[in-house]
């Protein structure tokens, strides 16, 4: 329970990076309370997740997560290019986030 827990504190952390981009620096009021609810959400998935995952890994893969659906909108979105370099190391982080939940 606690990994499916912080695979959702994960998502949630891109859905706050992505919303406070979207925020004007706090001065548009949906992305910012998008930004402060997902904020909540996921910084409490973590705690609860920490509770029977260590630290170290419970973080890693959190940052993980975050991280990857966060380059993948900016590509879907294309707010940033792709490139054969950046896919290859989306794929490298990916695979080290399954590392660490095969390793706990």
């Amino acid at each position: 329970m606690a990994w499916l827990v912080l695979v959702v504190a994960g998502f949630m952390e891109s859905v706050w990076a992505i919303a406070l981009s979207k925020s004007n620096g706090l001065r548009r009021l949906w992305p910012t309370v998008i930004f402060v609810v997902a904020s909540v959400v996921s910084l409490g998935g973590l705690a609860v997740a920490m509770a029977s995952i260590p630290t170290g890994t419970a973080y890693a893969v959190w940052t993980g997560i975050g991280a990857i659906i966060t380059v993948i909108w900016a590509l879907v979105m294309r707010q940033e290019k792709a490139s054969t370099a950046k896919i290859l190391l989306l794929i490298g982080l990916v695979g080290c986030v399954i590392g660490l939940k095969v390793m706990h």
